[in-house]
């Protein structure tokens, strides 16, 4: 039997990507801190770890113990607007954690490493982004996904280990935090909503995104290490097309049954256009039918309507304050 690996697990799209696993047959270690992650989301037959992957000896004795095949790493905090002012702590988090997890498959003789990396390391004016593309970040979560990546690459040129990377983009469903005030826009939106509040967008709106539904891509993730043209290669995964911000408070607020209007607040320092190309993804894996925006979005708010709304979280680490967006300055005054 294959034991994998999912770190993040107790998160969003690692608690789904665990649920392939193990339907697939697989014993499932999940590991996570819970710091964005509930230990509600965890599947019942997978073994639950709380821990950080920035704790090098919790990562060296689970890897010793359960000697993985494949490691699924998702674990991340994954706010690419607020890295640019917690930047100790996203280095920490998504590149230190991340080592230790290469080293541990190293030593352990794990067959395969999936990564799930961002298309927030190609930067801006590169839509459609395609993987041949030289990447570009401009913010410190983009430029740390791109770290790992490059370490994985250098890991399978000295020792062999075998990797996978995706690059999602844009992930929505049941099972997101909404309380993540800095990331999640659907999340937030819903969130917002549920509490009679407007939807917050950040400038005039009209920055684009492509909305990627959880069950377009969880599959794909968990299948990629069985998949042998998928190994030691790089895909960007996700929906196809692109939305303006203002058009998603449409269809959320549609799907939510309430209408609360937008209220615009200063433009933050983000890419406007973001959207990927996936023929790479699609030739690979082949070609699966997506879940419209109009749909996932509906079950979605399904599920949050359930949840119900949730007090929208402070972070508390910020370690530059400088052009720090007002609205999250304000929040930290009342937090």
């Amino acid at each position: 039997m294959t034991t994998s690996l999912v770190t993040g697990g107790a998160g969003f799209i690692g608690s789904h990507v665990a649920d392939c696993l193990l339907a697939d047959g697989q014993r499932v270690v999940v590991l996570d801190d819970l710091s964005g992650g509930f230990r509600e989301n965890v599947p019942g037959k997978g073994e639950f770890v709380q821990g950080s992957c920035t704790d090098e000896k919790r990562v060296d004795s689970l890897f010793a113990k359960h000697r993985f095949d494949t490691v699924y790493h998702l674990g991340a905090y994954a706010a690419e607007g607020l890295s640019h002012f917690i930047r100790r702590f996203n280095y920490t988090n998504n590149v230190i954690g991340s080592v230790n997890l290469v080293n541990a498959a190293v030593n352990h003789g794990t067959k395969c490493f999936v990564f799930t990396s961002s298309i927030a390391v190609y930067g801006p004016g590169q839509s459609p982004m395609r993987e041949d593309m030289t990447p570009e970040p401009e913010d410190p979560y983009g430029v740390a996904k791109y770290a790992v990546e490059l370490d994985l690459a250098a890991a399978r040129r000295m020792f062999g280990l075998n990797s996978v990377v995706f690059r999602p983009h844009n992930v929505y469903g049941e099972r997101q935090n909404t309380s993540d005030r800095y990331r999640n826009v659907i999340g937030i939106f819903m969130n917002q909503i549920l509490s009679g509040e407007p939807c917050s967008v950040f400038g005039d709106g009209e920055q684009t995104r492509a909305f990627t539904y959880i069950s377009d891509i969880a599959p794909v993730i968990a299948r990629a290490p069985s998949v042998p043209a998928a190994i030691n290669q790089v895909f960007n995964i996700g929906a196809d097309r692109p939305y303006t911000v203002n058009r998603l408070a449409e269809v959320v607020q549609e799907a939510m049954g309430r209408k609360t209007g937008v209220k615009h607040l200063e433009a933050r320092k983000e890419v406007v256009h973001a959207f990927s190309d996936h023929s790479k993804v699609e030739k690979v894996f082949g070609k699966t039918k997506a879940v419209s925006l109009e749909e996932g979005v509906a079950r979605m708010a399904e599920w949050v309507k359930k949840v119900g709304p949730r007090k929208p979280t402070v972070f508390d680490g910020i370690e530059v304050e400088r052009n720090l967006p007002p609205s999250w300055r304000a929040a930290m005054r009342k937090g």
